[in-house]
């Protein structure tokens, strides 16, 4: 009782003109945390004053920023750096109230009726085939070419509602469903391009891998289009690019969620959102340090 009198005597202070308590106050209700959230959206919801309402959007957003900031954090030092994981906290980023029981529930489906379309008999070939049948047929998956390089692309609960995504969304959630029903399938970190790699046998160490533990590549965002390593060299030839080894083996999962989000530095900036340009970079850093 006692806390909630002391958060909402710091909001009331929130518009106050004098900028050194404002900031002041701000950062005391930082502090906070999410446990401040309720108090600043009810205050929000019932103040007619726009100053107050802004400044009050704009602790939200921060509050928020930092939970992604810890919990990217806390990802990266995890074992197994789950890809629907990383792809939450990126996709809170924008949703910052996304249901992510929907998130995991979905994903549940989309294994559940792949694996029941499976059996032990089946070649790698074909079971990329039963995988695409009902990853891209069934549930509609593809492409988005009409907005490609559009930020939404590059949030998982966008992609999962409409179905659309970018080469590297489409990958992370194939990814992830492939290693559910143990189909060893792993991203490929193309320069101008992402696509997947199906192996041999499933991956222990990125370090270790070769291209020669590839048996084919699948294109995601041309609803799985099988395709060999000569494609890649031709690929790269019409590019004008160095060939490297790189771009022939196996990327971790942590190399796959940097890629995202470098690219959606590169849609804010597109786009004109230099503010959220800069924050996603802080992200990246987090990453790379």
């Amino acid at each position: 009782m006692q806390e909630s009198r002391n958060i909402h005597a710091l909001i009331n202070l929130l518009d106050d003109p004098d900028q050194k308590i404002f900031e002041q106050i701000s950062q005391e209700i930082l502090n906070l945390g999410a446990i401040a959230i309720p108090f600043l959206e009810d205050a929000w919801e019932n103040s007619f004053n726009a100053i107050l309402q802004n400044r009050i959007e704009q602790i939200l957003h921060q509050i928020q920023f930092q939970a992604i900031v810890k919990g990217l954090q806390e990802w990266k030092k995890t074992e197994t750096q789950n890809l629907i994981e990383a792809a939450i906290l990126i996709a809170k980023y924008q949703y910052a109230d996304l249901d992510e029981e929907y998130i995991y529930s979905f994903v549940e489906q989309i294994t559940q009726d792949i694996w029941l379309e499976l059996n032990g008999n089946l070649t790698a070939l074909e079971k990329a085939h039963v995988f695409n049948k009902v990853f891209f047929e069934i549930n509609g998956f593809s492409g988005n070419k009409k907005s490609f390089h559009s930020p939404q692309n590059y949030f998982l609960n966008n992609v999962l509602e409409t179905r659309r995504g970018n080469p590297i969304t489409l990958s992370l959630l194939y990814i992830e469903v492939a290693s559910r029903v143990k189909i060893p399938v792993y991203g490929v970190n193309l320069p101008e391009h992402f696509v997947l790699a199906y192996t041999f046998l499933p991956i222990q160490f990125y370090d270790e891998v070769k291209s020669d533990d590839v048996l084919f590549y699948i294109n995601p965002f041309n609803k799985g289009t099988i395709f060999q390593k000569k494609d890649i060299y031709s690929f790269l030839k019409q590019l004008k690019i160095e060939e490297k080894p790189e771009f022939f083996i196996p990327c971790s999962n942590l190399t796959l969620v940097k890629r995202l989000l470098k690219n959606l530095m590169f849609s804010y900036n597109r786009s004109g959102y230099l503010d959220k340009e800069a924050e996603i970079k802080h992200l990246l850093s987090i990453l790379e340090a």
